[in-house]
């Protein structure tokens, strides 16, 4: 249990980043009234989500994808995981979340915004391991 809450706190803080510094991925969306509650508990339900969608769809992709991760030595990284964020995007927009990913390139980036900035957060926040 710890090791989850852990897990979600570091995605959160990931995607936390990753809004700061890329203008194309949106929190709040239109809504000029939202609360800093309102901007955390986004925050974290987004990387509930985002957390699921790496568990349950990453692998299947990785295991379809398994040829292009060799030839191209794992670069292809890059692409799973913007592929994970668009569609989390997706997926927030459907729970009604106000959280957007505009595009393709913004995704790539943001991926590796997330995933260097998580694996930080997770070799510095403690584990139940």
């Amino acid at each position: 249990m710890m090791n989850f809450v852990v897990k979600t706190l570091a995605n959160a803080g990931a995607l936390g980043v990753a809004i700061w510094l890329l203008q194309d991925i949106t929190l709040t969306g239109d809504d000029p009234n939202a609360t800093t509650g309102n901007k955390v508990l986004s925050l974290i339900l987004v990387a509930l989500l985002f957390g699921l969608v790496n568990f349950l769809v990453k692998p299947v992709v990785k295991l379809l994808t398994f040829p292009l991760f060799i030839l191209t030595l794992g670069l292809i990284t890059l692409v799973v995981n913007a592929l994970m964020l668009l569609l989390t995007s997706w997926l927030a927009e459907q729970f009604d979340l106000s959280f957007h990913v505009e595009g393709f390139w913004t995704a790539v980036l943001g991926g590796l915004i997330i995933s260097i900035v998580s694996w930080a957060l997770n070799v510095v926040l403690p584990d139940s391991d």
